[in-house]
């Protein structure tokens, strides 16, 4: 390597390259991009929750020239800025091959929340994070899309327990400058800025763009001097304030999204509503056509052309309902557009719509006013088919026009740093062993392909077919690296309660440093703490879960995490007791509870725990995303035969609670799936990952390993999804 001095062109060459990829979210899912923040300042990478925009504010000019006279690390950021450059310029991606139509007319996605990382917290739930997932593999894929939702200042929600461990919520607020976002200009270079009619005022909004590699998403802020205070805040926080709040925020994402794609001069060949919360761009559509002299039938037809809809909510409570005033009072000046009575209005979000009692449905305009529509999984899909079936009166269940598009995870932003190492390694040696010609009987799947190309293929059936082979892949080394990521997951969590405990009383580092045990079987359980997830149903057995954890020969431990709704009490009473039991019972010490879950604690827990719990009321869980995380990183999964898990489970790559079907009623339910899942525990799950060879091994759970890497991370991802998608409905005309 040479050892010349780079000339001042070259460092600012670096200087702007490094500045445009830290404001692209590519970083987020390219481990040697992420190196070089972390190279750049390693406490501030901690200390700034990984934010590469923040390390470059905190990193002076000056000491960034100094460092990029570094030779070993100016190459680092020249390979990976060569890298990034030719991933967005690569001409020969899938879409190009299979979708070129949309390249020029792109897919118009619309959710009111996206879930990208950690520093951009803008996302309640899992309904973002797909929707993030979404974005960065049609991205990868090379898809013509763009985003569409709201920039909320305050994001969601930050979670404190107080001395009655009691979850209390507070909000911190997020400064642009610090955040990969980029303002949308005009053609004067000033902030563009559009207008949306909203009840009878004048809302005037500006928007963020976020580079999600390849794909834009753009976020509506309503933060403008021209609006009054009340208006401003009307993008505050993610799902915040009243139904009012809520159906004006709709109102802003719907009827604002395709106002700004105008603007922008994008013309989407089909906008994908991502649940119903942007349903109302639909009347938008209407009223352009409307104003081009269609009628009011020939422009609904035509814009149902146009649109598709996912739904992910298999309760007909988990639906966005609006009164008539309510109605009245948002859409009173797109009534009047539209040239249509109240009466007729509120018809096209209800099921019956001659009554005049029932409430304006999100979903029901949705599904009226798209061409296609589908449920999350398998089951999820008859069960949408049979919840909406009375709009569909001369059709039989099984014939309503839902069909399903299984959710999944976009496998290189989840998968955690040393697997993706450790994959690295192996694939490295086996491409160079196999280029040498040295391999015995050898598959031509990495044949001469260069060692860095191996995430280009890490989607890939044939990826993972070769964890089969225990000579490419030893158990031995899926146990090492098992632990490498137990330990990992163990000392995260002591940091996070060590703070946890300082903040309430002035806690013990020693006693925080022996919590948890390397060596224990480790359940997790993080997500939402809505209800119907059934965070607690483990501890009904309560005396017996004591007796397993204190088996000094096979011990068993929990790890959970997550949040409730500011507003659901009942969840936060679930969060309260497990809580108290891991503090005042016999599970203290074995027992845990992570504060403020998020994306990266999220990513700590799948990848660190042995075993993935999901317990859901079925078929209450739409599809869940969280348990296709783990099998990368060799965990399993535990669940209910809901979701997709009811799809992935073969016997073989993990454990099902119970079998393929659920008594009608919720208290024989409970105690039918609490029997089961203790049953499964002990009679399998434990027994599997204790049964030890004579080098300490355990070949069966290795087994499971290996086959839930073959069989459910080719198939659970946002690549088949995106794919699917595509095939499916955005280049399908009207279904039947």
């Amino acid at each position: 390597m040479s050892t010349r001095t780079l000339s001042a062109n070259e460092v600012t060459e670096l200087t702007i390259g490094l500045n445009r990829l830290a404001r692209n979210l590519w970083w987020t899912w390219s481990q040697e991009a992420q190196e070089i923040f972390h190279e750049l300042s390693p406490r501030g990478w901690q200390n700034l929750y990984h934010n590469a925009v923040a390390i470059l504010h905190e990193v002076s000019d000056y000491e960034l020239r100094v460092r990029l006279q570094d030779q070993e690390f100016a190459q680092h950021v020249r390979e990976v800025l060569h890298k990034f450059e030719a991933y967005l310029q690569e001409k020969n991606t899938w879409a190009r091959q299979h979708a070129p139509s949309l390249l020029a007319n792109p897919v118009a996605y619309f959710s009111a929340e996206f879930g990208f990382h950690e520093t951009l917290p803008i996302a309640a739930g899992g309904l973002g994070i797909l929707a993030g997932d979404h974005a960065k593999s049609a991205s990868d894929l090379g898809l013509g899309f763009v985003g569409l939702s709201l920039f909320y200042r305050e994001g969601y929600f930050q979670q404190m327990f107080n001395q009655e461990n009691w979850q209390t919520e507070y909000y911190t607020l997020l400064n642009p400058r610090n955040l990969p976002l980029e303002p949308v200009l005009n053609a004067r270079g000033e902030p563009l800025v559009c207008v949306v009619e909203i009840a009878m005022n004048q809302v005037y909004f500006q928007a963020w763009r976020v580079n999600v590699g390849r794909c834009p998403v753009y976020l509506l802020d309503t933060n403008h001097p021209e609006n009054e205070q009340r208006l401003r805040d009307l993008t505050l926080r993610v799902y915040g304030g009243d139904s009012t709040t809520r159906i004006m925020q709709e109102v802003l994402l719907g009827v604002g999204g395709v106002r700004l794609l105008r603007a922008l001069g994008v013309q989407p060949s089909v906008f994908h509503l991502n649940e119903g919360h942007a349903a109302f761009l639909t009347l938008e559509l209407i009223r352009e056509k409307l104003a081009e002299g269609l009628t009011f039938q020939e422009a609904f037809e035509r814009t149902k052309t146009e649109c598709i809809f996912t739904t992910h909510t298999p309760v007909e409570a988990g639906h966005d309902r609006f009164s008539a005033d309510l109605i009245s009072y948002a859409l009173i000046k797109m009534q009047s557009k539209l040239k249509m009575p109240l009466a007729q209005l509120m018809a096209l979000g209800r099921v019956d719509p001659e009554d005049e009692a029932e409430l304006f449905c999100m979903t029901v305009l949705a599904l009226k006013a798209s061409r296609s529509a589908n449920g999350v999984s398998e089951l999820h899909g008859q069960v949408s088919r049979y919840m909406w079936k009375t709009l569909y009166p001369d059709k039989p269940g099984d014939q309503v026009p839902i069909g399903h598009i299984t959710n999944g995870i976009h496998l290189l932003g989840w998968m955690k740093g040393p697997v993706r190492r450790f994959w690295r390694r192996k694939l490295s040696a086996a491409a160079r062993v196999e280029n040498q010609g040295l391999a015995g009987e050898s598959t031509t799947f990495w044949r001469a392909k260069p060692p860095a190309d191996w995430e280009g293929e890490i989607n890939s059936p044939e990826f993972w077919a070769r964890l089969a082979d225990p000579g490419f892949v030893s158990d031995e080394e899926i146990w090492a690296m098992r632990y490498k990521l137990r330990r990992e997951m163990i000392e995260f969590a002591r940091r996070r309660l060590l703070l946890q405990g300082q903040r309430l009383t002035q806690g013990d580092f020693i006693a925080f440093d022996h919590l948890l045990n390397p060596d224990a079987l480790t359940i997790g359980f993080a997500r939402r703490f809505a209800t119907y997830k059934r965070a607690p149903l483990i501890f009904q057995h309560f005396d017996n879960i004591v007796r397993l954890v204190s088996d000094r020969q096979r011990p068993i431990q929990f790890i959970f995490a997550g949040k409730a709704h500011p507003r659901d009490d009942d969840g936060k009473r679930y969060i309260q007791h497990i809580i108290h039991l891991s503090e005042y019972s016999e599970l203290k010490g074995h027992l845990v509870f992570i504060e403020n879950y998020d994306v990266h604690v999220a990513r700590q827990l799948v990848s660190g725990c042995d075993v993935w719990l999901n317990n859901p009321r079925r078929p209450l869980e739409a599809s869940g995303t969280s348990g296709q995380k783990t099998s990368c990183h060799g965990c399993l999964n535990l669940s209910i035969l809901d979701g997709w898990w009811r799809e992935g489970y073969d016997g073989t790559n993990g454990f099902a609670i119970g079998d393929d079907s659920h008594p009608d009623s919720i208290e024989e339910q409970d105690q039918r799936d609490s029997e089961n899942l203790y049953r499964v525990l002990t009679e399998e799950v434990i027994p599997c990952f204790y049964e030890r060879d004579a080098h300490g091994i355990p070949r069966r759970w290795i087994h499971k390993i290996r086959r839930a890497m073959q069989t459910l991370v080719p198939k659970f991802n946002t690549w088949r999804m995106v794919r699917e998608y595509t095939q499916k409905y955005y280049l399908a005309g009207p279904q039947p």
